[in-house]
Order: C-alpha cells, then sequence, then structure tokens
C-alpha cells in the first residue's frame, strides 16, 4: 500500500501508543505495555489483521532491484536468471499480493530468501516463500529465535516455535558473501543493536543497503530488549550504516519510506544520540521512569518522529531501559 494508506492503518493497529501515552498525561501515571495492551488491539494481531488488505506498492530502484512496501517492513527484491532474491519475508496475510507484485517484476522463480532478523513482520512469509522455492539465510540469532517459543515483552505477546519450513536452513555469524544474477551481496551482524539478530546486507554493485530495522526512517524505532536489543546497540549500527553508505548510496530502512539516503540516516543517527543523552541525565538526576516522560525529553524531535507506532512516550520508556 501507498506510506501514506500503511501510516494511517499503522495508525490505527498500533493505537496502543497513543492511548499510553494519553493515560499517562491524563492521570499522571505510566501504563505498563502489558496494561495498555489490555486496553487496545495487540500489535500483532492488529498488523496481521491490516496485511489481509494491505495493498502493496512497487519502487524500482537500480540494478534490477525493487522494494515492496505495505506488509510489515520494507522487502527489498533482486530479480535475474538466477531467479529472485528476497530480503525479508512481510506478513502472510500478504502472500496473495505479495505475489502479484513480484509477478509484475519478472517471471523468475523465487530462489533465495534473507531474513535482516527474527521479528515477525520481516519473517513472518518465511514459510509459503519456502515452499515457492526459496532458500533461507539469516544469522544463527534469527534462526534460534523462530526455532524456539519467544517471547516479546514490550509487545506482551509470545510467539510459538515457527514451523520447520520457516526455519532458515542457512545460516552464519558474522558475514557472508553470495552473488547472484551479476550482483555481489554482502551480509554482515551488527552485533546486538534492535535485536540480537541483525544482518545489514549490501548490494554492492547498484551500491544499495537494507539495514532492516536498524533503522527506521523518519520514526522512532521499536527496540526489543527481550530478544537483545538496546539503545547503545541500536546507535552502534546506526553508526555503522554510517559508515558503509556513500552520498550515492540508496538505503533501504526497515520500517518508513522505503527510499532513503545518508543524509536522513545521519538525522536518524543524532536523534537518537541526542535522546539517549536527554534521558540519560534525566535518570542520573534520579528521576524515575514517570517523571523523567513528564519532562519531554524528546520534545525537540516529537513533530517529525513521533507521529507514527513508537510514540514519544513508549520511546522514552525503551531508552530509559537502556541507560
Amino acid at each position: 500500500m501507498t506510506y501514506a494508506r500503511q501510516l494511517h492503518l499503522s495508525r490505527r493497529a498500533f493505537c496502543l501508543c497513543c492511548l499510553g501515552a494519553t493515560t499517562f498525561a491524563a492521570s499522571g501515571g505510566w501504563l505498563t505495555p502489558s496494561e495498555v495492551f489490555a486496553q487496545a488491539k495487540g500489535i500483532v494481531d492488529g498488523m496481521r489483521s491490516e496485511a489481509v488488505t494491505a495493498l502493496i506498492k512497487v519502487h524500482k530502484l537500480r540494478g534490477n532491484i525493487s522494494v515492496l512496501e505495505g506488509s510489515g517492513s520494507n522487502i527489498a527484491v533482486l530479480t535475474g536468471p538466477d531467479g529472485k532474491v528476497l530480503i525479508d519475508a512481510g506478513i502472510t496475510a500478504s502472500q496473495r499480493r505479495i505475489l502479484e507484485a513480484l509477478s509484475s517484476l519478472s517471471n523468475d522463480p523465487i530462489r533465495q530468501l534473507i531474513n535482516t532478523h527474527w521479528h515477525f513482520d520481516h519473517a513472518d512469509g518465511n514459510e509459503w516463500l519456502h515452499k515457492e522455492g526459496a532458500t533461507i539465510l539469516a544469522h544463527e540469532n534469527t534462526r534460534k529465535h523462530l526455532a524456539n517459543a519467544t517471547r516479546v515483552e514490550d509487545w506482551d505477546f509470545n510467539f510459538p516455535q515457527s514451523p520447520s519450513d520457516a526455519l532458515p536452513r542457512e545460516v552464519f555469524s558474522q558475514s557472508r558473501t553470495l552473488t547472484a544474477n551479476k550482483t555481489t551481496i554482502a551480509l554482515k551482524y551488527y552485533g546486538p543493536a534492535h535485536t540480537d539478530s541483525d544482518i545489514s546486507v549490501t548490494f554492492e554493485e547498484p551500491e544499495i543497503l537494507h539495514t532492516g530495522d536498524t533503522y527506521w526512517n523518519s520514526i522512532y524505532p521499536f527496540i526489543d530488549y527481550s530478544t537483545g536489543g538496546s539503545i547503545d546497540g541500536t546507535i552502534r549500527a546506526a553508526e555503522a550504516n554510517l559508515e558503509a553508505a556513500t552520498a550515492s548510496t540508496i538505503v533501504i530502512p526497515g520500517h518508513g519510506s522505503p527510499v532513503s539516503n545518508k543524509a536522513e540516516l545521519q538525522q536518524f543517527r543524532d536523534m537518537l544520540v541526542k535522546i539517549r543523552d536527554n534521558v540519560a541525565a534525566l535518570k542520573k538526576a534520579g528521576r524515575s521512569l514517570e517523571d523523567t516522560i513528564a519532562a519531554k525529553p524528546t520534545a525537540a524531535y516529537d513533530a517529525k518522529w513521533g507521529q507514527f507506532a513508537v510514540s514519544p512516550a513508549l520511546f522514552t520508556k525503551l531508552v530509559y531501559m537502556g541507560v
């Protein structure tokens, strides 16, 4: 779907974030994630429900690479005679529309799927894509989380063990390089960042970098502390992305407008650092979580970054947890 419609729908699905901030302002108390989810539709069920009718928008980049926008995460696609290579799988409920979008690009069969990390909006479609012919490749921690029941505390959600066909058959620990359709694809582990399983994917010749959820374009990111994420790790990943990019690099974020660049990456990194420092100063001064949220340490950034799934209050909470 178009970004404007995705934003509208996602705001409905993610109304818990606004609910949490509103309740805090009205009551003077901060709801825990579990309490917020008790009053709003859960993020996972909400996104899966929206994916049933979500439109998929195709953005053609360069070097036979495109981005599919609309099913959870931004999905990159490399086409060519060796078969299609997909970066991330989106949400299963969008299967028919994803297949239609893929067919609009070429008749090449689906041969490879790379997961940037384990979260459901990036790996929910693994099983059906494997049945379509994709070999799944990911970091070893992605397989670990998919192969076991895993809880995300801030989503108040327990993910069951994934079916065997949804599990990556190939894994790596630090880096991997492969070639397809005359394109070199370099995979690199960030270390713990948004989760403990995040990797970057660089299409070297066309100079395109897919960051997964280590970069959210113009929106506050979610940080999954339950599976190894942290604010400092997210900042380190942002700095690694800046080091890997040049002025001519096309950057594909995990969420937000799917075509970005180094200048916007820099803005993301700078926002993270400033808010972390603001929150750290308040916490060091002895402020409670509730007092820190009330002090609005994100205020200078909220108009741009705080209008999507992660509200200023929730992002403040996520940063507070890690400083």
